[in-house]
């Protein structure tokens, strides 16, 4: 079985291209803090190359963006190809089945910052206990 789930953060903004047979393809890198802290105290972060192919690659690229909190879950793909010095490389890919749009690094459209928050509270007004139901 080949199957991996990852969650993190875009390192940069999604890049599209499109294949000589016109096949959508979006390439992404997500930064995956893992659970522990090494010697020093420190979390260590991994890198991942992810691919996302033609509707769902498309969405991505529209809807991501550097930051983005994003879970991927997919397969994991090595492939090797002739570099133009004649070296061979090796790649190794985690080819998105399914891409969830987290939140991104700066999603305050939801969330008040503490200062507009602290003030709408300075405007609330006392309620008489009295008045209550209960």
């Amino acid at each position: 079985m080949n199957k991996i789930i990852l969650i993190g953060r875009l390192t940069k903004d999604p890049e599209l291209t499109t294949t000589t047979s016109g096949v959508s393809v979006c390439r992404m890198s997500l930064a995956v803090p893992r659970r522990f802290t090494n010697s020093e105290g420190e979390r260590e972060t991994d890198f991942f190359n992810i691919v996302v192919w033609r509707a769902l690659g498309e969405t991505c690229h529209k809807f991501l963006k550097k930051g983005s909190q994003t879970a991927i879950i997919g397969n994991v793909q090595n492939r090797s190809y002739d570099a133009p010095d004649g070296t061979k490389r090796y790649v190794t890919e985690v080819v998105a089945e399914e891409v969830e749009f987290l939140g991104s690094r700066n999603s305050d459209n939801n969330e008040m910052k503490k200062e507009d928050a602290s003030e709408e509270v300075t405007k609330l007004k006392p309620i008489d206990d009295d008045g209550l139901p209960f």
